[in-house]
């Protein structure tokens, strides 16, 4: 990825990552994995997650997510998710999932979370710098949060919080979760989404920051965090 200046345009910008920067660095740390999960066995189970997730966890494209190094406890609970089919759902995963025992999600999130994790880097430098200054300092004027704040300044996220690692993943995919918070701003606990939105962050942290930004806001820090590593 291209570099880009550290610097931050404004004031606000500089006081928001001087707040959280410590923090969030020391939150990479932790191995996240899920108390009970069978790396090996997962392993067994991923050969039906090949085509969308690839050999190793790396996906091959950018509609779907990268599963390698993600955090185990991450993972768990995204399945947990995808089978429930209340507040994420998505036709193909429900499919995916629906015969799993909560044993072999445990068994695959541990899989995951020990394959190395591949960078996919920025593919619009243009909105490289932009994306910059949306994670390091927010979008004061719009009450939208830095994103080093929980996920790191090198997008490793922090497992002990479930934020989960958003550093070299693939733009597309970023984005697309970003406008599915978006869409799931408002859905109340224990309301089923409708499909394209997303409702299980803890606490609405998330829609309520996605609801703020534009499309093209959104765009510009996908691209950033697919750099990060």
């Amino acid at each position: 990825m291209k570099k880009v200046s550290r610097g931050l345009k404004t004031s606000a910008f500089a006081a928001v990552l001087l707040a959280t920067a410590t923090t969030a660095a020391a939150a990479e740390g932790g191995n996240g994995l899920t108390a009970g999960g069978d790396a090996e066995s997962g392993q067994a189970l991923s050969q039906t997650c090949v085509a969308c997730h690839g050999s190793d966890g790396n996906s091959p494209q950018g509609m779907w997510p990268n599963l390698a190094g993600q955090h185990a406890a991450y993972l768990y609970q995204q399945l947990k998710d995808f089978k429930a089919g209340q507040e994420r759902r998505n036709a193909q995963m429900l499919g995916m999932v629906s015969g799993l025992s909560d044993q072999d999600m445990r068994d695959l999130a541990a899989y995951y979370a020990q394959q190395p994790h591949k960078v996919m880097g920025a593919q619009d430098e243009a909105r490289v710098q932009r994306g910059q200054e949306i994670y390091l300092g927010g979008i004061p004027s719009k009450g939208v949060a830095a994103c080093i704040a929980c996920h790191g300044p090198r997008g490793r996220g922090n497992p002990a919080a479930d934020y989960p690692r958003v550093g070299g993943q693939w733009a597309q995919y970023l984005l697309g979760q970003l406008q599915a918070f978006r869409a799931g701003h408002g859905v109340g606990p224990g309301e089923q989404v409708e499909p394209n939105q997303r409702a299980n962050d803890n606490n609405a942290m998330m829609r309520s920051l996605a609801h703020r930004m534009t499309d093209e806001e959104m765009r510009a820090v996908a691209e950033y965090m697919a750099g990060l590593h």
